[in-house]
């Protein structure tokens, strides 16, 4: 993954929270601007068509007041024309059971009244032949409605009104009873829009529109279809219809008008029975709602831009003077790293807290300028003393070893017997000397190498050699008189014929290294066991002992330069704690490694090196 710079990471976390902040602040805002517009058009159609059933019930209390003002002697022609009422009847006691006007029917009952009804055909036609060829409508086929098979819709709906007249024996001996038909007459919602909209309009379609509907269909309505008529004939949506003609609950909501969106109010009429018969509509063209909300909201979101975009160069001004000096501390750094210590940043920021931050940075590099100064001058003496220490170690440990080599050689035939007999006690003094000076000609040998390795100067002669024979035979050979004074046994188990390419003298001090120890630290009555196993290109020597195993701390001790275990079974036996030192520096000259596995009763030393055939 690509890392970003300080100065990215500022401006992609600003541009983070300022979009954030900027995205959360445009949906409130939409939020609350539409709530407020549509929520506010959804009232307004609310009390329109309160309004609307005002203007509506205003023509029934007006046949109320004609009605009451009528007397026997007047013309009914001149009244109905006068009234305006597409029929008028006065109907006496002989001809009720033959009205179909439940109007009509309940003032015979005593009480005037007026309401809805639905006059069907044949009734129209007994009323005006004419008059039911004309309020005929054909339905048209309207997307969203429910579907049916009609095609005509032949009965009409009817303002009516009825008043009974009384004989002198209080009983009803006449009904006067009228109305307007308002299937395709739009002088009721013509007026209704008048007196809520007035005729305003928006791009050419009208601001607000009524309808009544007999059923579903729109028999009154001065909402226009796609040809700019009335669309009388055409009929409310299934979803109205289910809400408000089959289970009588009123619908407030958007709804699709013909051909546009409406904030709309429809409620059912009903009957003088409570029966549904229509629903009266009310409703305001969305689109200049819609139309302001897209106007605000795009205002709005250009000011979040805008105010975003600025937020954006303030945070690019901000980011740049915050990583400048970071970047000038970096580049310092990096001359640091190389060596340059005379560098420094510039601590005259805009910015406090970078300008001590600065002046920290000045002050540390003065110091550490001081202070690596004086580490040359120590490291100078310290290169000139690790030198003399070194030829030191090499030129005492080359004297010692040809001392060694006569005393050795003297010490093993006097006790030997080459040079004449000598008693036990003699012998066994001897045997205490000679194993001393054999840990000494180790010690020697030893600092020798690790004079070598200190220099630089082990270098492997590399020559084909049998692993088993040539190396680990002979120091197995070196140690069985150590081992059998421990009643240790020695299984040397490595392949017969492994050949490698190596140095010899350096495989057989690691070989020496590591069964010396093997035998020194081994438990009594032990047993050491030697393996070999090739994987791909590496051989690897395994050297087992029964002892005590080492813990996962003292792992990282054992191949230190100088380092022993701190252990009783350790601090018994006599070392310098450079052989597995010496060793780890053998294998890696030969591409390999040293490590050690604790096991249940002891632990494994490998050797592993590249086999180099």
């Amino acid at each position: 993954m690509k890392k970003k710079t300080l100065k990215s990471n500022l401006i992609i976390s600003f541009l983070t929270v300022i979009t954030a902040l900027g995205i959360a602040v445009a949906f409130i805002g939409f939020y609350l601007i539409k709530t407020e517009i549509f929520d506010r058009a959804q009232t307004q159609v609310q009390n329109d068509l309160k309004i609307a059933w005002s203007v509506y019930k205003e023509k029934i209390e007006k046949l109320k007041i004609a009605f009451n003002m009528f007397e026997e002697k007047e013309n009914l022609e001149v009244l109905k024309e006068k009234l305006g009422l597409d029929y008028l009847s006065l109907a006496d006691i002989t001809v009720k059971n033959s009205l179909k006007s439940e109007i009509a029917l309940k003032a015979f009952g005593g009480t005037e009244c007026g309401g809805t009804r639905i006059i069907g055909r044949k009734e129209l036609r007994q009323m005006d032949a004419d008059l039911a060829g004309r309020c005929t409508i054909d339905l048209l086929y309207t997307p969203m409605a429910v579907p049916t098979e009609e095609t005509v819709l032949d009965s009409v709906m009817s303002i009516e009104y009825a008043k009974p007249f009384f004989d002198s024996a209080g009983k009803v001996n006449k009904v006067i009873y009228g109305g307007r038909i308002l299937n395709k007459d739009s002088a009721v919602v013509d007026r209704i829009r008048g007196f809520v909209f007035g005729n305003k309009q928006y791009k050419g379609m009208p601001l607000g529109t009524v309808t009544i509907f007999q059923g579903d269909v729109r028999v009154s309505t001065n909402v226009p279809d796609k040809e700019g008529n009335r669309a009388t004939g055409t009929r409310v949506s299934k979803e109205v219809y289910e809400k408000v003609i089959k289970n009588g609950y009123s619908w407030f909501d958007r709804a699709f008008v013909v051909t546009a969106w409406y904030i709309t109010a429809y409620e059912p009429i009903r009957n003088i029975n409570g029966e549904i018969i229509g629903m009266l509509y009310v409703g305001i063209l969305e689109k200049p709602y819609a139309d302001l909300f897209r106007n605000v909201g795009l205002f709005f979101f250009i000011a979040i831009l805008i105010a975003v975009f600025i937020a954006v160069i303030l945070g690019l001004i901000l980011a740049e003077s915050i990583s400048k000096p970071v970047r000038e501390v970096l580049y310092c750094t990096g001359k640091f790293s190389g060596g340059d210590l005379s560098c420094r940043v510039d601590t005259q920021t805009k910015i406090k807290e970078l300008n001590q931050l600065a002046e920290a940075f000045n002050e540390m590099a003065k110091k550490l300028s001081q202070r690596d100064k004086s580490l040359k001058v120590s490291n100078e003496k310290l290169d000139t003393l690790n030198r003399s220490y070194i030829d030191l170690i090499g030129f005492v440990a080359h004297e010692l070893k040809g001392i060694l080599s006569s005393t050795m050689l003297n010490a093993y035939s006097v006790r030997d017997g080459f040079l004449g007999l000598i008693n036990f006690k003699q012998r066994k003094a001897l045997d205490s000397v000679c194993k001393n000076l054999d840990y000494f000609a180790a010690t020697v040998k030893n600092y020798l190498s690790l004079s070598r390795i200190e220099k630089g100067e082990l270098k492997v002669s590399r020559t084909e050699i049998l692993l088993k024979e040539d190396i680990f035979d002979d120091s197995v050979e070196h140690f069985l008189k150590q081992a059998a004074d421990k009643n240790i046994e020695i299984r040397n188990n490595i392949e017969k014929d492994l050949t490698v390419t190596a140095d010899p003298d350096l495989l057989r001090m690691a070989a020496n290294n590591i069964i010396g120890n093997a035998v020194k630290y081994g438990s009594k009555d032990g047993k050491i066991i030697i393996t070999s196993g090739v994987k791909g290109d590496m051989i690897e020597i395994s050297v087992y002992n029964d002892g005590r195993p080492v813990t996962e701390d003292e792992k990282g001790k054992l191949f230190k330069k100088f380092s022993r275990l701190d252990a009783p079974e350790v601090r018994r036996v006599q070392g310098t704690g450079l052989g597995l030192f010496i060793t780890m520096q053998i294998a890696e000259k030969h591409g390999g490694k040293v490590s050690i596995e604790p096991g249940k009763k002891g632990n494994s030393v490998i050797f592993s090196m590249e086999r180099g055939i």
